[in-house]
């Protein structure tokens, strides 16, 4: 195995099925969290186009249910997607994140639909 760590876009529900409400967008960004830890346990390096975008739109003094958010989070993660070496698509109905998959897909990059599936680094990988 290459013993670069990959850098790996989660990819799931942020915005989908909350009707703009902030506290369910909230719990959506943290199930995404939710999976940082396990990728970067397994000796690579993850990243949620939201912790990108978000500063990005603050930045424009918007949020994500500004009409300017569709401007910014599709293409921060298609941006973000030109330097990532696969895609951790996590369960739910989301635009978005099946947009980064078929990104992904037409790149060439892996899509994993489960933090088991990628690849582990060994230690010595890692160091």
């Amino acid at each position: 195995m290459n013993d670069k760590p990959k850098l790996i876009l989660i990819a799931g529900p942020y915005r989908s099925g909350t009707a703009g409400d902030p506290q369910a967008m909230a719990t959506n960004l943290t199930r995404l969290e939710a999976a940082a830890w396990p990728v970067f346990e397994a000796g690579h390096l993850p990243v949620i186009g939201e912790w990108i975008a978000l500063p990005i739109l603050h930045s424009a003094g918007a949020g994500p249910t500004d009409p300017l958010a569709d401007q910014v989070l599709y293409p921060t993660a298609d941006r973000l997607l030109a330097r990532c070496d696969a895609v951790l698509r996590l369960p739910g109905e989301s635009a978005g994140a099946d947009q980064d998959v078929a990104t992904a897909r037409r790149r060439g990059l892996p899509v994993y639909h489960d933090v088991a599936e990628i690849p582990r680094r060994t230690p010595e990988e890692a160091a």
